[in-house]
């Protein structure tokens, strides 16, 4: 439909040059040394969980063993070479074919997805999302900067995606990631009140500066390694034909893609710490 396409164009430009002033402004605050972010890794969190299922009167492996049953099926990331795709600032128009994708590919992704223009406008890509075994967090409600926004502006931005969330699936979010990654106290705050985990990546296309789905294809693997998390964004046109060949290359190399949450378990994302 030529309207809902040239509203996403308009939505992928109004992000592509958000990221970019976020990239200039993230390099400024790492030179200068003003800011430190602390986040923990994937593979910190499962050791955390199994040593303590190992402390006596805990019950040891058995423990460890129904957690990660109940949550990744056969695959162990403490043993399996893990990976998550995540894409951010969902549902658009191009979801469908994505999650086509990723039925026939047999591949699980997680879905932080933007409430104004994105849930309201493709409710039943949201419910798909859900049924299909992808998990599905939050990217606020208008892709606001946490970090300009007073307290009830964030809970407000936070709230909104959570609230439709659950009404189409019928699960509350335990995740989000905060807009161009930026974060602070404040933010961290709510989001424990709040009951989500903060996720951020370390694999980045930056597909919001490109089309070329090679060149997306080429970037994520360079950066891929175990435990990585892959952030891109099914909302502009180069990213969704780049991801069978994702797949394809990294199946190859020996990994199994999981959800964020499962790329944690047996241990999980406490609300208001900072993952990567």
């Amino acid at each position: 439909m030529p309207s809902l396409t040239r509203k996403m164009t308009k939505t992928g430009t109004r992000l592509r040059v958000l990221a970019t002033f976020a990239a200039a402004a993230s390099l400024t605050l790492a030179l200068s040394g003003c800011t430190k972010l602390e986040t923990q890794s994937p593979s910190s969190v499962r050791n955390a969980a199994d040593a303590s299922a190992t402390e006596p009167g805990t019950g040891a492996g058995a423990n460890g063993a129904q957690a990660r049953a109940g949550g990744l099926g056969t695959v162990d990331c403490a043993h399996a070479k893990c990976i998550a795709l995540t894409f951010d600032a969902g549902p658009s128009e191009n979801s469908a074919r994505l999650l086509d994708i990723l039925k026939e590919k047999q591949v699980p992704a997680t879905f932080f997805l933007l409430g104004k223009g994105h849930i309201d406008t493709y409710p039943e890509l949201v419910r798909r999302m859900s049924d299909e075994g992808h998990e599905v967090a939050s990217h606020t409600w208008t892709h606001k900067i946490l970090t300009d926004a007073d307290p009830d502006e964030i809970r407000d931005e936070l709230e909104r995606p959570n609230r439709e969330i659950e009404r189409l699936t019928g699960k509350r979010p335990t995740l989000m990631r905060p807009p161009q990654g930026r974060t602070d106290d404040t933010v961290h705050g709510i989001c424990r009140e709040l009951g989500l985990a903060e996720v951020l990546w370390s694999v980045t296309a930056k597909d919001y500066k490109t089309n070329d789905s090679d060149l997306i294809t080429e970037r994520v693997l360079d950066q891929s390694s175990r435990d990585g998390i892959i952030l891109l964004h099914d909302i502009y046109d180069g990213t969704v034909p780049a991801v069978p060949g994702i797949i394809d290359a990294l199946k190859k190399r020996g990994y199994v893609f999981v959800t964020v949450p499962q790329l944690m378990a047996p241990g999980k994302a406490e609300p208001g710490k900072v993952y990567r």
